[in-house]
């Protein structure tokens, strides 16, 4: 991260978990990283959202069941407030049903929490400069598990849908199914830089964050079917 002036500066941190000790584990963890910088700590998700507003962290390490205010509504006010920063969600079990509710209210990915420590690291600098952390299988099957299950009725196809050419639709697709840049590059016989282009593209006419909101969105939208 770098300051006004462009300066390097510590990936400032705000962790949220209702268990003390996990928390402790992770300022132990983070704190030996001279590039992360732990601001403060939430007991809850309200408070988080309290802090996240004052404080203004770059990433905040979010777990999903907290007091006052889940993981998901916590994440969702946070996007909603359009603050700059973003939500890596932490989960006791990766089979967690909440966590496509997370993704889907605005988080840049998830862990769960006994993920070794150099994976958490590399996750929560890889969210900070703007990226997701959730692997495109991993969320394709999520998203195959659990669409039945947590169905969106207020959805709606984005209106940028319809400005999308033919080529940046079917790169959208195969984001979708799980296909890396490299893959989709093979699959349309282009370069990986005309791939990482078209996403790019893509991202910006939907106005979205990062490929895990693009992968939502396409199976939301009806462009992937679960289990398709």
């Amino acid at each position: 991260m770098t300051d006004p002036t462009g300066q390097a500066r510590p990936v400032r941190i705000l962790l949220a978990d209702d268990q003390p000790l996990l928390r402790t584990g992770f300022r132990m963890v983070l704190g030996a990283e001279a590039d992360l910088d732990i601001v403060a700590e939430a007991g809850d998700g309200l408070e988080a959202v309290e802090l996240s507003r004052r404080l203004l962290p770059d990433v905040v390490l979010m777990d999903i069941r907290m007091p006052r205010m889940d993981g998901v509504s916590a994440t969702r006010a946070i996007v909603d407030a359009r603050l700059p920063v973003r939500v890596l969600i932490l989960t006791t079990f990766d089979l967690d049903e909440y966590v496509v509710g997370a993704l889907r209210a605005g988080a840049s990915g998830f862990l769960v929490k006994d993920v070794p420590a150099e994976d958490l690291v590399t996750a929560i600098r890889t969210v900070a400069a703007g990226d997701a952390v959730v692997a495109p299988r991993i969320l394709r099957w999520l998203l195959d598990r659990f669409a039945a299950v947590l169905p969106d009725p207020t959805a709606t196809p984005p209106r940028g849908l319809g400005t999308l050419t033919e080529r940046e639709r079917e790169v959208l697709v195969q984001v979708a199914r799980g296909l890396s840049n490299a893959e989709i590059a093979r699959a349309l016989s282009v370069s990986e830089t005309t791939i990482k282009t078209h996403v790019g593209h893509v991202l910006t006419k939907l106005g979205l964050r990062d490929r895990v909101q693009a992968v939502v969105l396409a199976y939301e939208s009806g462009l992937v079917r679960p289990g398709g």
